[in-house]
Order: structure tokens, then C-alpha cells, then sequence
């Protein structure tokens, strides 16, 4: 499994939280490339719901992650 910036961003409008089976639903009604979904089924599920991508992707970056000034654009 592995993840990128571009397979991410499919999940980003995902009805959070979302169990295993509703993320591979709508990965599957949005269009998302086959990688996306095969990431999904590779997930171990114990039944808790994924509350964002961080719980899929501990390394996804997040605004805080990039050096960019809002204020100047």
C-alpha cells in the first residue's frame, strides 16, 4: 500500500468518519483510480470508523506543513 498526494486527495470530500466500507463506496461513486480503492481493501479494519486521512495516512501533510503566507495572496 502506498499512498500520494494525488491519491489523497480523492478522499478529501469522504463523509468523515467513515468505516472501511463506506470509504471504498465512495472512492468507487467518485471515480477514483483503482490504486486508491486497492489502498482501501489493504486496510486492516477493527471496526472503528476513520475519523480523517490522518488515521489512513499518519504522514498525510497538512497546512501547517508548508512554509506559505496566506496574507500575501
Amino acid at each position: 500500500m502506498y499512498w500520494t498526494l494525488e491519491l489523497a486527495s480523492y478522499l478529501e470530500d469522504a463523509p468523515w468518519p467513515a468505516s472501511k466500507d463506506e470509504l471504498i463506496d465512495f472512492a468507487m461513486r467518485s471515480g477514483a483510480p483503482l490504486e486508491v480503492i486497492e489502498n482501501l481493501q489493504e486496510l486492516e479494519d477493527d471496526g472503528d470508523p476513520f475519523e480523517s486521512i490522518e488515521d489512513i495516512w499518519p504522514d498525510y501533510p497538512t497546512k501547517d506543513d508548508f512554509f506559505f503566507n496566506e496574507d500575501e495572496y
